[in-house]
């Protein structure tokens, strides 16, 4: 419908000198009705829409672009964009040229890049250069700002994912193949030990039935470790019930006392009663909590302190699990759920890749800060009860 009144307009603007009074205050309103127009058009888009200059100057920034740089309306005008996105110019320098063949050559370029404010995300930028048509001015930039976080997070988990399903596919069958001879094993070192105590005692027989005992430790440890791994990849589907996490917390923190009392530790719990029920498996919810307190418990010297808070908003249930231990390198903290990743003398680098994979399947998540010489915190997230069910009974409004 305004395409229609475009050769029109035209026509009147190029007699502009001709216009009475009453034309011309009939004009100032068409403009401001087409300029509203417009205005609400690009507010009313998800993506974010800047025109700058080749100095990186905002002329015009919708509503969708203050939100995603942070900035309330009317900020982004006259400001840098350069300065608001540091380390954006160098990467997209070939295109800020005024050479139109240049701009011919490249007439889209397609960035991404990371905010940290108001909240981390991933942006991808489009930008294309454009010149006033009918007039000598500098040549401008529009670009286009999308929120590609989700997309994003998505894509990493598919290739993750992918990437475990291979290692699970290889190592089951390895794992398959060394429970026969370790079956093998374990009855021809019987046999021997049987043959042994038939013996009259000596001490050659006694220094076999050592080594015996030592072989037959060595094949339990490691039918233990391929017994884990299998539990791993073969985990059965949550029975999801109405679940307290401090009922099973209590539950296990008793089961543990004697361990935490043994290694000198002392426990700070805050839970509150008044904490919303989730639907969650008892027994696998049980398992993530051994496994974590496990980790805390070994990474703190006698002495430590296991710290473990609640809270919940609107949408989620959280509970912190905190330690005093030497914490965690960045460059491992990274790799903390990678199959076979650890930090550990001795550890099956499973645990936290267990623990990931419950919480996931609950539809909740798991992170981990750390810092060295201080000590670690491991912040479980669950869906409340009650959002899961509006999920489930109002799918349209979801989608």
């Amino acid at each position: 419908m305004a395409s229609k009144r475009h050769p029109s307009l035209d026509r009147v603007l190029g007699r502009l000198d001709t216009l009475d009074s009453i034309n011309l205050a009939n004009l100032v309103q068409r403009l401001a009705r087409e300029r509203s127009l417009f205005e609400e058009i690009f507010n009313a888009l998800q993506e974010g829409v800047l025109v700058i200059s080749a100095s990186g100057v905002i002329d015009y920034a919708n509503a969708a672009a203050h939100r995603l740089i942070g900035l309330g309306e009317g900020e982004l005008a006259g400001e840098t964009l350069w300065r608001l996105v540091p380390g954006l110019r160098p990467s997209i320098e070939p295109a800020l040229g005024d050479d139109e063949e240049g701009a011919a050559a490249l007439p889209v370029l397609a960035r991404e890049f990371e905010l940290t404010y108001p909240e981390p995300r991933t942006v991808r930028l489009y930008m294309v250069p454009f010149s006033a048509v009918g007039r000598p001015s500098p040549r401008r930039f529009a670009v286009i700002l999308g929120d590609v976080t989700r997309e994003k997070q998505t894509t990493e988990r598919l290739i993750e994912n992918e990437r475990t399903s291979s290692i699970f596919l290889l190592a089951a069958g390895v794992a398959h193949e060394l429970g026969n001879p370790l079956n093998s094993l374990t009855i021809h070192l019987q046999l021997i030990e049987r043959r042994l105590r038939r013996l009259k005692a000596s001490r050659d027989t006694e220094a076999l039935s050592e080594s015996i005992s030592i072989c037959t430790e060595e094949v339990k440890r490691l039918d233990g470790i391929i017994s884990n791994f299998l539990e791993a990849i073969r985990p059965n589907p949550p029975d999801l019930a109405e679940t307290s996490l401090v009922e099973v917390l209590d539950e296990v923190l008793r089961f543990q006392q004697r361990e935490l009392s043994d290694r000198g530790i002392t426990v700070e719990a805050e839970t509150p009663a008044d904490l919303p029920v989730v639907m969650a498996d008892v027994n696998q919810i049980k398992q993530v909590y051994f496994n974590l307190i496990k980790n805390a418990m070994e990474a703190m010297q006698p002495g430590g302190c296991l710290r473990i808070r609640t809270r919940f908003d609107d949408e989620n249930v959280y509970l912190m699990i905190g330690d005093t231990g030497s914490g965690i390198r960045q460059e491992d903290l990274v790799r903390m759920f990678q199959p076979y990743h650890t930090t550990k003398r001795g550890g099956s680098g499973l645990g936290l890749m267990i623990v990931r994979r419950i919480m996931r399947e609950h539809g909740g998540q798991v992170g981990i800060e750390s810092k060295e010489g201080v000590g670690t915190v491991v912040t479980l997230q669950f869906p409340r009860k009650d959002r899961r069910v509006r999920m489930l009974s109002a799918p349209d409004a979801e989608a």
